[in-house]
């Protein structure tokens, strides 16, 4: 008989959300239930996903930030074919594939003043491994990290989390510091209890899509490092050519001691992440052959994964992607920047590259301030989930709402997006935003629905 992967999946073809409600978390299809967001996703190519009934979606979320190069691009499944069909001996846990040291050797031309490479499998991976190495190079324990950070969500990397939300409940963590973003006479005060290891940062942030100010990572390094403390840049999300940049840290003048990277790596396909250091810091863990060990995990540096970090990374190369990311991230922020002008739900239009956030904010009409301070009242962050609702149901657009407790969305589509795409995003928005303003209808209809969602939970 033997095993049809074609014909398992026929069986159950539908039948999606009725499995992850019977196996998995169940508060998933239930908020997706909820919202609307319930579809049948069946294949994603480029900048888009169709569903079973072959409708098209516009991807402006990108997994989290993980298909840079766009879904299904021909040569980073090509590599992965090519990868299969050489039958790697992989794992053996015992040689040195040089295909590693490949990805190793061009991740690191893209980073001056970094000279080794820890693989691992994930974003919070790559974090726990940043936080282990700079608390053993410095013998210092805290880590400081910013307001509204999101680093993972691992009890390591839980504890350098801004979030409350995340944090309730699973403590006590690691010893940690926080500090508002950008605010140096905080970090001053934590450095000088003798203790910090490191600062952990977002130079953009996530949540709420935040930057810190000009100047201020190159400040904090100088200022860490008369510490004995370490600057580690978490590019998780806005590395690999998001911001406009390879990677976002480079937009200042500082140079990273620990960078930490995933998603985009992935070319996604293979999850992949990877911890970037200096040769002093990588030495003072692996300092002798009894130490081989001392920091590993089983699937660290897979074969696969590392065919599709150097297809990820070629194809960023070769198609142009970050320059890309500056001229329509330039132009949609444009466009945003002009329907603020236009809709004072708008409060603010923020981020570099394609990483960008919207902000809203009351409006002056009687009518949508009555239903904004109702929303509020119930819970700050629905009226940013109204709008997200409206994108997708109205015209098939997939964004999200960037963090619990804000009314701002987050645009974090595929580097390959273009003036189609922006066109698309800025008439939608205007439509959505013209409805909003009338403060009536379905889309207020429908945020009554999230706030007796809001009230049960």
């Amino acid at each position: 008989m033997g095993f049809d992967l074609n014909a398992e999946l026929a069986a159950v073809r539908g039948q999606g959300y009725d499995l992850h409600s019977r196996y998995q978390n169940p508060q998933l299809p239930r908020t997706l239930h909820t919202i609307g967001f319930d579809k049948d996703y069946v294949r994603g190519d480029g900048a888009y996903l169709y569903d079973s009934e072959g409708n098209a979606y516009a991807d402006f979320l990108a997994g989290f930030g993980v298909f840079a190069a766009g879904r299904s691009h021909p040569v980073i499944k090509k590599a992965l074919h090519d990868a299969l069909d050489a039958d790697f001996a992989a794992w053996t846990q015992f040689d040195c594939q040089p295909i590693s040291g490949l990805l190793a050797q061009r991740l690191l031309a893209k980073t001056p003043g970094l000279d080794r490479v820890f693989f691992c499998n994930s974003g919070t991976e790559a974090v726990e491994s940043a936080l282990k190495f700079a608390r053993h190079s410095t013998g210092h324990g805290r880590i400081i990290y910013a307001r509204h950070a999101f680093h993972g969500l691992t009890t390591g990397s839980l504890s350098v989390n801004g979030a409350e939300e995340f944090r309730r409940g699973f403590g006590p963590l690691l010893p940690d510091a926080q500090i508002p973003l950008g605010d140096l006479d905080a970090l001053a005060a934590e450095l000088r209890r003798g203790d910090v290891a490191a600062m952990i940062i977002e130079p953009v942030q996530g949540h709420g899509v935040m930057m810190p100010p000009a100047g201020f990572l190159g400040e904090a390094a100088a200022l860490l490092h008369r510490h004995g403390a370490l600057l580690i840049c978490d590019e998780v999300q806005s590395g690999f050519g998001r911001t406009g940049k390879f990677f976002a840290y480079q937009h200042e003048d500082v140079r990273p001691d620990i960078v930490t990277v995933a998603k985009a790596l992935s070319g996604g396909y293979v999850p992949v992440g990877a911890m970037l250091t200096t040769d002093k810091i990588f030495g003072s863990v692996y300092s002798s052959m009894d130490r081989v060990m001392v920091h590993s995990t089983t699937f660290k540096a897979g074969p696969l994964a590392m065919a599709a970090g150097l297809a990820a990374l070629a194809v960023i190369e070769d198609e142009g992607l970050v320059e890309n990311a500056t001229r329509t991230g330039e132009s949609l922020r444009a466009g945003l920047a002009a329907l603020a002008d236009r809709f004072d739900l708008i409060a603010d239009v923020r981020g570099r590259g394609l990483m960008i956030g919207i902000e809203f904010g009351k409006p002056s009409g009687v009518k949508a301030r009555a239903g904004w301070a109702m929303l509020q009242k119930a819970r700050v962050g629905l009226f940013a989930q109204m709008v997200v609702v409206a994108l997708f149901q109205r015209h098939r657009i997939l964004t999200q709402v960037s963090g619990d407790h804000m009314e701002v969305i987050k645009l974090i589509p595929p580097l390959i997006i273009g003036d189609a795409e922006v066109k698309l995003f800025t008439d939608s928005l205007t439509d959505v935003l013209e409805d909003a303003s009338k403060g009536s209808g379905l889309m207020w209809d429908f945020g009554r629905t999230l706030i007796k969602q809001a009230v049960r939970s």
